[in-house]
């Protein structure tokens, strides 16, 4: 029964325990026996009498990614982050990689977590703010800052995103600047940081799992390493809403936006952002392909030993 068990929530998973946060305390606990669900940072969880995993609860907001798998393995799918109310996507200047950031945005969107760009590094480029601007109005992005921790330009922007109660992910490549930038939120060095290649001024990745941090301000931040495949796995959300808008009014309801007659889009949409779009639609068209061939053999093996039982 799950009145019987206690909520608490997953803070991180190390191989088979998962720290998980009570009321009163953090704990290292188990699973028991095989859930539903393997739990994942960000989760809220029922833990029995014996101080056991019994039960995940239903989500709300996640982050899901295709696993990076070899050819011709199955694909399967790895939630990073559960129950998140807003993704900040991290991308350092200067120059900053919009395809990288419409990716991560796609990730976050398709599981209806909203998006907020964060530009870090901005110390090194005068003109930080007006490229998160530029950004945010072609990604159809409502919140975007160009932030440096080392100076706290833009840090009170990004702390008011942060509402008391509510749970952010930071989402970006390894080296973009996550771990100083929790530092900085937090106001402690409690994220091990890593320096700064001189060749390229990116930095080291850190940040070995997936973290939920509870800030001075009351709101929670789930750190994560540096993804280096976003694989999609459900969609794009509304991370090219307006590439759908658009679309309505194409003469064609089929229309490709190539070279069909009548296309309300390719004179609209910046011609990298709609290449960016082919791209993404091309990769989840993929991705479709192989669940629904998993799916047809998973359905013929079942009939099989059906058939086997009966004899």
């Amino acid at each position: 029964m799950l009145s019987q068990l206690t909520r608490a929530r997953v803070l991180a998973c190390y191989r088979g325990h998962w720290l998980v946060a009570f009321d009163d305390e953090n704990r290292l606990v188990q699973a028991r026996g095989r859930l539903k669900e393997t739990p994942v940072t960000g989760d809220w969880v029922g833990v029995d009498e014996g101080g056991a995993i019994a039960h995940v609860f239903d989500r709300a907001g996640t982050v899901v990614r295709r696993v990076p798998g070899e050819q011709g393995k199955p694909v399967s799918a790895q939630v990073l982050a559960a129950n998140v109310d807003l993704a900040l996507v991290t991308e350092p200047l200067p120059g900053p990689k919009a395809r990288r950031l419409e990716r991560f945005a796609a990730l976050a969107a398709a599981g209806g977590v909203p998006v907020a760009l964060v530009l870090t590094k901005a110390d090194l480029d005068e003109e930080g703010y007006r490229t998160a601007a530029q950004l945010a109005r072609r990604m159809g992005v409502a919140d975007a800052v160009a932030v440096s921790a080392l100076t706290g330009e833009g840090m009170g922007v990004v702390r008011s995103l942060l509402t008391p109660g509510t749970t952010a992910v930071l989402l970006g490549a390894s080296g973009t600047g996550k771990s100083t930038l929790v530092n900085a939120l937090l106001g402690t060095e409690r994220m091990k940081t890593g320096e700064v290649r001189a060749s390229d001024l990116r930095g080291r990745h850190t940040t070995v799992t997936r973290e939920l941090l509870t800030l001075p301000g009351g709101a929670q931040l789930i750190d994560t390493p540096g993804i280096r495949v976003a694989g999609l796995w459900d969609g794009t959300g509304e991370s090219f809403a307006d590439v759908d808008e658009l679309a309505a009014a194409c003469r064609f309801a089929d229309c490709a936006h190539e070279t069909e007659p009548g296309c309300a889009v390719r004179a609209a949409i910046d011609p990298e952002r709609l290449a960016a779009w082919r791209k993404l639609q091309r990769e989840l068209a993929w991705v479709t392909d192989r669940r629904a061939a998993q799916r047809q053999r998973v359905a013929f093996q079942k009939q099989i030993t059906r058939q086997l039982r009966r004899r």
